[in-house]
């Protein structure tokens, strides 16, 4: 199975937190699982980071290395999709992921109920 984090997941997975559901915690380490970052969560934590809003690692790629997942660029046809995406998410950088998870058949891996919303497959963090 492939999945993709959320920016949330990723952090608490960076962190190692306790938060992180048992379900969402065994489908990040399960060997036979692909663990996707997206690079919109790489922008969204820099973003944050600038603000003052969110701590990051410095080295944040490489950490997102260490831990062996796989980053994820965006596509022409995942920002295409990400505006035609029915209008339940404001979030533009949680409307990318959908849009993402969508066309490549991952599950995302998501505390954020309203994405349950849209036809993706969720795992619930």
């Amino acid at each position: 199975m492939n999945i993709l984090l959320d920016t949330h997941v990723l952090i608490w997975a960076l962190e190692n937190n306790p938060t992180l559901s048992d379900a969402a915690r065994e489908a990040i380490v399960t060997a036979t699982h692909m663990v996707f970052v997206s690079s919109v969560s790489i922008w969204e934590m820099s973003i944050k980071k600038s603000l003052g809003k969110l701590e990051t690692p410095d080295n944040l790629q490489e950490e997102i290395q260490l831990h062996r997942f796989t980053p994820l660029p965006i596509t022409c046809d995942h920002a295409e999709l990400a505006g035609k995406l029915p209008d339940i998410h404001k979030d533009p950088f949680d409307r990318m992921l959908i849009a993402q998870a969508t066309i490549e058949k991952f599950k995302l891996v998501t505390r954020d109920e309203l994405i349950a919303q849209y036809d993706v497959g969720v795992i619930k963090a």
